[in-house]
């Protein structure tokens, strides 16, 4: 019920936004959103133990009603710890994303956040479905709100790049739909003793497809997930919409969003079609490792602060991508907590792009420079950021990026080496910003630039509170996630 109860209250703030207006919705979607959190947190806390053991990925807080009883499609959701690290990093992340949409004035506000939250019930959906039609459905409901979040509120050339955007996804979609239904086909009448066919999770795991029907459901599947990944070359669409949509849509896309194509690859397409990943692997990898070396050397050569973090973040997930697909529990780990520390460096360094953008009136990094002197804290805390994205010790970025070489190099000696020139790359391109933006000559901003308001600090101190907590007590997350990685990849073994 408590699943349920996380479902379905972001949506239900959203609709009581309609009788909010000007301000106080703000302050309304904000409370909604800590008080999700507070849910989440009760959830972790009730779990306890209980979601840290081998290889069990039951799900926990489990709800299970009938949503088309002729079809055998149900409305399951539930809570392993991949999940629920997921749904702590969501309802984490939101609250703190509307309070820094404060320091900007939005037309319609009322509307403007309830797409937040209307985008949040999608996301949680996504994290903790055990239906196939549902994990649909929820995909589905997360794209709609961020459609219009970046399509109205976006920059100039919106239309086009929104539009392109929603192509590139929908088309995904429609693939991965084309495959569930194939699945839902393939199931048999006496799984978990359900009618005919049925779209469960399980149902689909104890699936054993010929190994040359698997190879062509992967791409079914698959096609969704690298669109929203992205992977290289699916990504076209991620620059200019990570660019162009407004700084809180920035953060939901890349913060958040992009963790549903990662996890849907662990949860839905590994156990599923093993002998496919199998097969595909070493393409895969090689498209991974190519996106972290192409992202990070684009983003060496962009003027634009934001633009700049848009490519590092593609080529961040391609780690992520490679460490999942090295099939080890190294990698499947260190794609776990990565999630979670991509999203919160993210969030941090593209809202410092927005203070500064706010203060500037520019993002050009040429035209930017000697920041430090009138903002010292504002320097602080980006370079607190810029250290866990290029994974120092003891910050959050380490972790992960650790686990996800040691993966990948132990799947693939050869591409672990290749995929290990990111942590040089980023060092490159995001000290080269900090140094232009921040130390650089003084340039005609820096005599007026003012350092971080209160409410400012207020949405960076937890973040960076959390790059120092994660990068020093790791295995608090580790433990999370450790059951439901060994029981992917004991499912995947075991056919």
């Amino acid at each position: 019920m408590l699943t349920v109860l996380l479902l379905l209250w972001p949506v239900t703030a959203a609709l009581l936004l309609h009788f909010f207006k000007g301000k106080s919705a703000r302050v309304a979607a904000l409370g909604a959103a800590l008080l999700e959190f507070a849910l989440a947190l009760y959830a972790a806390g009730l779990s306890g133990a209980n979601l840290t053991q081998g290889g069990d990925i039951s799900p926990k807080f489990e709800a299970n009603y009938s949503w088309i009883p002729s079809a055998g499609i149900s409305f399951h959701v539930g809570m392993d710890g991949l999940s629920l690290l997921l749904v702590l990093l969501t309802t984490l992340l939101v609250p703190i994303i509307l309070l820094s949409a404060f320091r900007r004035n939005f037309e319609n506000e009322s509307v403007f956040y309830a797409l937040v939250l209307f985008m949040q019930t999608g996301l949680i959906g996504v994290f903790t479905a055990q239906d196939a039609f549902l994990f649909y459905f929820m995909w589905e409901v997360a794209l709609i709100p961020i459609y219009f979040l970046a399509g109205v509120w976006g920059g100039v050339e919106r239309a086009r790049i929104t539009f392109k955007f929603f192509l590139y996804t929908i088309i995904g979609s429609l693939f991965m739909l084309a495959g569930f239904v194939y699945l839902y086909f393939q199931t048999g009448p006496t799984v978990d003793g359900l009618s005919a066919h049925n779209a469960s999770l399980s149902a689909f795991y104890n699936l054993n497809l010929p190994a040359e029907t698997q190879l062509w459901v992967f791409w079914l599947i698959f096609a969704a997930f690298a669109v929203k990944m992205p992977l290289f070359p699916f990504h076209t669409w991620q620059p200019d919409t990570y660019t162009d949509a407004p700084a809180p849509a920035t953060m939901l896309l890349a913060g958040i969003m992009l963790k549903m194509g990662i996890y849907g690859c662990m949860r839905w397409l590994l156990p599923v079609v093993p002998l496919g990943v199998d097969y595909w692997q070493n393409l895969i990898l090689i498209l991974a490792v190519i996106g972290i070396i192409y992202g990070a050397i684009i983003a060496i050569r962009q003027p634009d602060m934001k633009r700049l973090i848009a490519f590092s973040s593609l080529s961040h997930v391609g780690l992520m991508i490679a460490g999942v697909f090295s099939l080890t529990q190294l990698g499947l780990q260190g794609a776990s907590i990565q999630m979670l520390a991509h999203g919160i460096n993210v969030v941090g360094l593209f809202f410092i792009a927005d203070a500064i953008e706010r203060r500037t009136g520019t993002r050009n990094i040429a035209d930017l420079g000697g920041l430090t002197r009138q903002a010292p804290v504002l320097t602080v805390c980006f370079l607190v950021l810029l250290l866990g994205t290029v994974a120092l010790p003891l910050t959050n970025g380490f972790v992960g990026e650790f686990l996800l070489l040691a993966g990948v190099y132990q799947h693939n000696a050869w591409l672990g080496a290749v995929a290990g020139l990111t942590i040089i790359l980023s060092a490159v391109y995001l000290l080269r910003m900090f140094q232009r933006v921040m130390l650089g000559p003084d340039s005609a901003h820096s005599a007026t630039f003012t350092d971080l308001s209160g409410a400012e600090l207020a949405v960076l101190v937890p973040l960076i509170v959390l790059v120092f907590w994660i990068g020093v007590f790791p295995n608090m997350f580790l433990h999370l996630s450790e059951g439901s990685v060994l029981g992917i990849l004991g499912e995947v073994v075991k056919r």
